[in-house]
């Protein structure tokens, strides 16, 4: 059978089949045990980035989620706190191919109990209506001005031309909500392009590979082209990881830019170049790179005081003057990868 697949299905497809397969077998099993939180979040994470991007998996790839998936309505009634991981994770794996069709049921158990009326933002009420939406749900929280103010929210560009990693990971959130993950025009207008520019100019700067990973992405989901720079630098990174059998309780490692790096791939359309997965428990690093510039310029900014200016024509030279090699090097391929710097700028300086 394995000869089989092997001759019909493309050899690129086949080996993200079956990298699929022992990610997923990692986190289930291997990482984190199910009453953790955190297996919640790198699980459904991991499931979300499968179901979007159409990994046809199938049950038995599937099987270690069996029983998690057969204990849901008991997980959800007495954690409803976590009704999103919960119904997340339930929702990708019956449209993964996990035979089961409780998910609609409870999503309309969750609409019944009013939980996403809990909810305080805007932004998680937009991936409840999400959530509830994939089986004809509809989520009373989600009132009808909810889009219009996630526009607002996005269309502010001087938010995301400013340090802020909270507001620039929920600028891409909401695009991957209004574009279902790819699967319809979010209807972005040039300002919230805009903000997806200043928020991957930060994200280069700081050399935050997650972060403009998630740019990349949401910029594509809206139709647009990422700067060939940013692609080349989330594609170096993915090459760069290593995955390393680690028996040691795990706090924390890269996990998550390992995923997105790997879900950018498929969406940019770059081949998989990611590590090597032995088996069983294993960590995540990520490359080392050099440090960003996003810090040097930032200081010789604020060192600048009253003779800082919002134009960089005027401030180049000094800026460079002050960063090591690194950093100037860094600044320089930035500024070659958007006609926006200079728009993007005159906020940033803050004069």
């Amino acid at each position: 059978m394995s000869n089989i697949i092997a001759l019909n299905v493309p050899p690129r497809r086949q080996r993200l089949i079956e990298r699929a397969g022992a990610l997923i077998d990692i986190f289930a099993t291997q990482r984190r045990i199910q009453d953790d939180v955190f297996w919640l979040k790198e699980n459904a994470e991991l499931l979300s980035i499968l179901e979007c991007t159409g990994t046809a998996v199938g049950a038995d790839m599937l099987a270690p989620h069996h029983d998690f998936y057969d204990g849901l309505h008991d997980r959800l009634q007495f954690f409803p706190q976590y009704y999103r991981f919960l119904l997340s994770i339930g929702l990708d794996l019956e449209d993964l191919g996990l035979p089961g069709t409780q998910m609609e049921e409870l999503c309309h158990s969750v609409a019944r109990q009013g939980l996403p009326d809990a909810e305080l933002s805007d932004l998680q009420r937009a991936e409840a209506r999400r959530l509830l939406a994939r089986r004809g749900v509809a989520c009373a929280a989600a009132d009808p001005e909810l889009d219009s103010r996630l526009h607002g929210f996005i269309n502010r560009s001087d938010t995301y031309a400013l340090p802020n990693k909270k507001a620039a990971y929920e600028l891409t959130h909401i695009v991957f909500y209004l574009s279902e993950y790819g699967r319809r025009d979010p209807e972005l207008g040039p300002d919230a392009v805009r903000s997806l520019t200043y928020a991957g100019i930060l994200a280069y700067l700081d050399q935050n590979i997650d972060l403009l990973a998630e740019v990349c992405v949401a910029l594509r989901q809206a139709g647009q082209q990422p700067d060939p720079i940013w692609v080349d630098a989330v594609r170096t990174d993915l090459s760069g990881f290593t995955v390393v059998s680690d028996e040691d309780t795990i706090s924390s490692d890269a996990y998550h830019e390992y995923l997105v790096a790997n879900w950018a791939a498929q969406t940019l359309g770059f081949d998989d170049t990611g590590a090597a997965l032995p088996v069983g428990r294993v960590a995540f690093h990520h490359p080392t790179r050099t440090g960003g510039a996003l810090r040097g310029v930032s200081a010789a900014l604020f060192a600048a005081a009253r003779t800082r200016s919002t134009r960089w024509d005027h401030m180049c030279d000094y800026v460079f003057s002050v960063l090591d090699d690194d950093a100037a090097a860094v600044l320089e391929a930035t500024i070659a990868s958007t006609t926006e710097f200079d728009a993007f700028f005159a906020t940033f300086a803050r004069a």
